[in-house]
């Protein structure tokens, strides 16, 4: 009877046991400070109007006497490249690729305006001394990148995504994950840019 009796009560325990894992990781899937593609599920579609934003930007030359917006341009491809911070290792990689490469990766009727949650001072001096022959665009507040779904989760800047816009101002291709350090990637922005053109 005794033996019967902690049978049963260890039974319960055991069990514990065995479901805690489970019940911590199904809670750590559905929480959505763990899922790094929250985001993505509020970004622009292939097919779609790319948002239209209006923002302040830099160049090489200081800050820009009047705000830009995305539909300024329409008639041209654009790529909109959001990315987290001047000057950081990745977002340099990037941006220098983008001014080494620019005729390859673009050609010479494409707009592209990297975007990120630096101010127009800081963008400024950074396309001064990177010789950026392109407009940065500033994006303090994170509204752009939220439009895109390109705010990160957990940290007050964009993550690294790119939208390539077509002349009619439709999203042509999208990558919410773009990998600076990857030379495919690269590969693979060139292709889609070239399609928009076409």
């Amino acid at each position: 009877m005794r033996r019967s009796l902690l049978l049963v009560l260890a039974a319960p325990a055991a069990l514990l046991l065995v479901a805690s894992p489970a019940v911590v990781r199904t809670a750590a899937a559905q929480s959505p400070a763990s899922s790094p593609d929250v985001a993505a599920t509020d970004a622009p579609e292939v097919g779609q109007m790319a948002p239209d934003f209006t923002a302040e930007w830099a160049d090489a030359t200081g800050p820009g006497a009047a705000p830009l917006s995305l539909s300024d341009y329409r008639g041209k491809v654009v790529v909109l490249a959001f990315y987290p911070k001047d000057r950081s290792s990745g977002c340099t990689a990037e941006l220098h690729k983008f001014r080494d490469e620019q005729a390859t990766l673009f050609g010479p009727d494409v707009v592209v305006l990297p975007i990120s949650v630096d101010d127009v001072e800081t963008h400024a001096a950074w396309a001064k001394d990177d010789n950026f022959t392109f407009r940065l665009v500033a994006d303090p507040e994170l509204k752009v990148a939220a439009l895109y779904g390109s705010k990160m989760a957990e940290r007050p800047m964009a993550s690294r995504t790119i939208f390539v816009v077509d002349r009619e101002g439709r999203i042509a291709w999208r990558e919410m994950r773009f990998n600076a350090l990857n030379e495919k990637a690269y590969q693979t922005l060139a292709a889609e840019v070239a399609k928009a053109r076409n």
